[in-house]
């Protein structure tokens, strides 16, 4: 049993699509599972519609375009996906009735990108005489939490699916991205959460393999925007793969790997624009690379929040405390450094640090920055490596950039440096040519 999931750009017009079809064909053999995400571009209309039918403006006419457009070139009838436009019109006229925008409302929304993909692949896949049915993921027993945009899998998930995808003629092709609540609400696991969906049914069906089909030649040392030379990287374990999907890297989603980590599964990342590159492959242990580092991965919109109390002094509790007004306003964390007055923090998502931060100030003094970038410098082999924290902050400081907070964990799988966003570039180039070049 094989998982092949296929991202949107994967499966953006016909001449993709058509490589998709062979790929799959190719893997016959190995009984492949698809999960597909919505068509290149489709999820953004999706939202986008959404918004505007909440302002009072409800208007279909750019989704409709887009999806007829992809059928028509694949030589498919529009009809395919007439009742999902219908009942998304009737949500977007209901949305300009209520003129609000719930997190509910929009995992509803933007389930439909994917609804109707899976719907146009598998039927391609009939046209071409590779027998398949499109499976939405939700209805299939994908049971998650109840939180909108950012859900996870519960623990009947599993069973659910290998009971579902058991009865299914031919090759699944399956919902990424969506599942469904305990209330039977629609749920979303994130952007990029097909990748998710890949592992969850790896895991459910106990697969040989994963395979994540995206536009990029598995991962490199470096983001190729900001180090054009970045090279590509053959294996990495989970634990690197972890670290590098949570602090940046584009290619895999932070939650992907846990699936897989449980049962022991292989998740390898290829490239549908060059499918003869080998990608790279995670898996439980280090293969044969030798280097110290894998990849040095960055994030910007990062909020450093430092926290300051002589009470802290001697006193057990206190960041109990602090960590607790994260908690009940369920803000993540991060980075965090610490001293012998002082607690500093790093969160990349905004939402509810203002409520945060107005409890800490209850009982410290708090001060805010809003720009910074974090950058990861990422490798299990770091821990017996004596003398690379020394050269990556001399390769900072060479480059003349200030070290706003620094965290280096006892398992040393992770160096943490937080600079300022206009240096991050700098900071990654300057790393990259100490350590890879």
């Amino acid at each position: 049993m094989l998982v092949m999931k296929f991202g949107g750009t994967s499966l953006g017009d016909r001449e993709r699509i058509d490589t998709v079809v062979a790929l799959v064909r190719s893997r016959l053999p190995r009984r492949p599972v698809l999960v597909c995400s919505a068509h290149a571009g489709v999820t953004d209309l999706l939202l986008e519609g959404a918004r505007q039918a909440a302002a009072g403006k409800p208007d279909l006419g750019a989704v409709r375009t887009r999806e007829e457009a992809i059928l028509r070139s694949l030589k498919l009838n529009p009809k395919l996906v007439d009742a999902d436009l219908e009942r998304l019109d009737q949500m977007f006229r209901g949305l300009a009735l209520l003129g609000e925008l719930t997190p509910r409302s929009l995992d509803q929304v933007a389930a439909f990108g994917e609804r109707m993909a899976v719907k146009a692949i598998a039927a391609v896949l009939r046209r071409r005489r590779i027998p398949a049915t499109a499976v939405q993921a939700d209805e299939a027993g994908l049971v998650t939490d109840g939180r909108f945009g950012r859900a996870t899998p519960r623990a009947e998930t599993y069973a659910n699916l290998k009971r579902a995808l058991a009865k299914v003629d031919g090759v699944p092709v399956v919902t990424g991205f969506l599942g469904r609540d305990q209330e039977g609400n629609v749920t979303t696991l994130g952007r990029s959460g097909s990748d998710f969906t890949a592992t969850i049914l790896g895991r459910a069906l106990a697969a040989e393999e994963v395979e994540i089909w995206t536009d990029v030649s598995g991962v490199l040392t470096a983001d190729p925007r900001i180090v054009p030379d970045a090279q590509p990287v053959e294996n990495l374990t989970y634990a690197e793969a972890s670290e590098l999907a949570y602090y940046g890297a584009k290619v895999i989603h932070p939650a992907t790997i846990q699936p897989a980590v449980e049962k022991g599964i292989p998740v390898r990342i290829l490239n549908t624009m060059d499918p003869a590159a080998p990608g790279t492959v995670i898996m439980p242990v280090r293969g044969r690379r030798k280097a110290r580092v894998t990849s040095i991965a960055s994030k910007r919109g990062i909020h450093l929040v430092n926290i300051v109390s002589g009470r802290m002094l001697g006193q057990s509790g206190f960041m109990a405390k602090v960590f607790d007004v994260f908690k009940r306003h369920d803000v993540i964390v991060d980075l965090i450094a610490t001293s012998e007055v002082s607690v500093t923090v790093s969160v990349d998502d905004p939402q509810g640090l203002p409520e945060v931060v107005d409890d800490l100030r209850e009982f410290s003094t708090v001060t805010m920055r809003e720009s910074a970038s974090l950058v990861a410098v990422i490798g299990e082999r770091m821990r017996q490596a004596s003398g690379l924290a020394g050269q990556v902050f001399s390769a900072i400081g060479e480059a003349g950039v200030p070290v706003l907070a620094i965290s280096y964990g006892a398992t040393k799988t992770n160096l943490q440096i937080v600079v300022p966003t206009e240096r991050e570039r700098d900071v990654v180039r300057a790393l990259h040519n100490v350590l890879f070049e």
